[in-house]
């Protein structure tokens, strides 16, 4: 019996030996894919959209109403600008549009009563001068409604207001500063509008598909951000694309055996931030993409077979690649737009409402002569 042993325990210290090896081989594979081909990134950027406040009239600024770092919704008032010039405008343009008005009630009412005359009280170049005349006085009353809408909405504008939902951000302006028409002096960060950039090395392009699940944790947090990729960029920057001397192509010089993956950016739309924990643009993150039954437990991947089957498919990615998925990379040819409406009020007045009994009797007929 003791012989036996003796003779069976070389080939078990080769066995076992073997074994480790295999095992190892296994994990340095299964590492390697990880690192090489999985789906996953350190380079991950918290994003946003930020709203450049810039006023459509120039004057100094009389009030401001909110400090750095404030929430506001869409429509609060961020400052306004000294209205008293703008106040003049429209008083001014309504004296204008009366006087427009009251003139064209009277070219009106007279060139109505050229065309009931009869011939032998006017002439037919009579009446089509006084029609012309009135034609003329209605121009003169439209171009004046315009103005006056024109100043109403000039003098509504001296009250800046916030585009979107969101936070005041680096606000430096003061009581008595000068704001400049188009000049941007307030930025508010749309909180409706956070997003992840995950710039992914091309290698692991093949294992993101539009609609994969995704977590990213911000460094610093534990818990991750959920999210899914919403869309992938079709287009990157080539540096050997640029021309050189004489308009010849400018080629960088590369090593053979060295070659860096290009990075794609991957959009990732948020579905779930945890509790406490703050979204702030510019902020870093690793992304990972996972599939649909990752991360679930009770689900996929908890028994051996799949264990198995899931080590297999990482197995044959690193010889053979992972493979091309059909629909992964989806063409997006509609999305959500949006627009910023101001509300108008047209002006549709009629000159007998703006100046009423001016002119009564305005339709009956004269009696000629």
């Amino acid at each position: 019996m003791g012989r036996a042993i003796q003779l069976l325990l070389p080939w078990m210290r080769r066995l076992a030996t073997l074994a480790i090896m295999a095992v190892a081989g296994v994990v340095a594979l299964v590492t390697w894919d990880y690192y090489v081909t999985a789906p996953w990134t350190r380079d991950g950027r918290v994003r946003v959209q930020v709203a450049s406040v810039a006023p459509q009239i120039s004057g100094q600024i009389t009030e401001r109403r909110v400090v750095d770092n404030q929430f506001v919704h869409k429509g609060d008032v961020l400052y306004v600008i000294e209205p008293f010039d703008f106040e003049v405008t429209v008083r001014t343009n309504k004296a204008i549009l009366e006087q427009k008005a009251a003139d064209l009630q009277v070219k009106q009412v007279q060139s109505d009563r050229r065309q009931h005359l009869s011939n032998i009280a006017t002439t037919p170049e009579e009446q089509q001068v006084f029609a012309g005349t009135a034609l003329q006085a209605k121009a003169a009353f439209d171009a004046a409604q315009q103005q006056l809408a024109q100043a109403e909405i000039n003098l509504r504008r001296t009250q800046i207001r916030s585009p979107v939902n969101g936070y005041v951000t680096n606000l430096l302006i003061g009581i008595g500063d000068y704001a400049q028409q188009g000049s941007v002096i307030v930025s508010v960060i749309d909180s409706d509008s956070y997003w992840i950039d995950g710039y992914f090395e091309e290698t692991k392009m093949a294992r993101v598909c539009i609609g994969d699940r995704v977590e990213a944790k911000l460094m610093g947090y534990a818990q991750p951000i959920v999210g899914h990729v919403a869309t992938v960029t079709r287009g990157i920057g080539v540096a050997n694309a640029a021309s050189g001397v004489q308009g010849l192509p400018n080629v960088d010089p590369v090593y053979t055996w060295v070659r860096l993956a290009q990075r794609v950016p991957v959009r990732i739309a948020i579905d779930r931030v945890p509790p406490g924990v703050p979204l702030v643009a510019g902020m870093t993150a690793t992304v990972t993409v996972r599939k649909p039954a990752e991360g679930r437990s009770g689900q996929d991947g908890s028994g051996p077979g799949a264990v198995l089957a899931g080590l297999k498919a990482r197995l044959a990615d690193v010889f053979d690649g992972p493979p091309a998925k059909p629909e992964c990379i989806k063409a997006t040819t509609n999305g959500q737009t949006e627009s910023l409406t101001e509300e108008v009020e047209e002006m549709g007045l009629t000159p007998g409402q703006i100046n009423p009994g001016l002119a009564p009797g305005m339709t009956a007929s004269p009696t000629s002569r």
